[in-house]
């Protein structure tokens, strides 16, 4: 199917584009990956419900957790309710990176998308939200 088509096509170049914006501020795919999910989750996560979200072993979660806790985009703390439980707060660094990012995507869509005029701007926000919609609810 064509749309299937562009938007693999469109989010692969979204993606590559986000690399280069990542390495520029220093930050590996992996670990703006977890600080992604860590920032949108209502409540911090345990090194093994991250684990879960990315699909990765624990013990890679630790180790990358490490080196993002080595660079002040994280912090392990106990949990309030229970002291066994170790949870993953986003320091405000790493808060700070995921905004650069994902302001410096939107300036990039904001440039290809300049010569949509404002009725197809609108009529492609519609039709994506619609199609989110429906995903989503699956």
């Amino acid at each position: 199917m064509e749309i299937e088509r562009y938007l693999r096509k469109i989010n692969c170049i979204v993606r590559l584009k986000g690399r280069e914006i990542l390495n520029d501020i220093n930050i590996t795919i992996p670990q703006f990956t977890a600080l992604q999910i860590l920032i949108h989750e209502e409540e911090s996560l345990t090194i093994g419900e991250l684990s879960q979200k990315m699909a990765l072993a624990c013990s890679t979660i630790t180790d990358l957790i490490d080196r993002m806790e080595k660079n002040k985009l994280v912090e392990r703390r106990k949990d309030l309710r229970d002291k066994r439980i170790v949870r993953i707060e986003v320091m405000p660094l790493g808060n700070e990176l995921v905004q650069k990012v994902l302001e410096k995507r939107r300036e990039y869509l904001q440039e290809q998308l300049g010569s949509f005029n404002k009725e197809d701007k609108t009529k492609l926000k519609e039709c994506l939200k619609i199609l989110y919609n429906a995903i989503r609810e699956e």
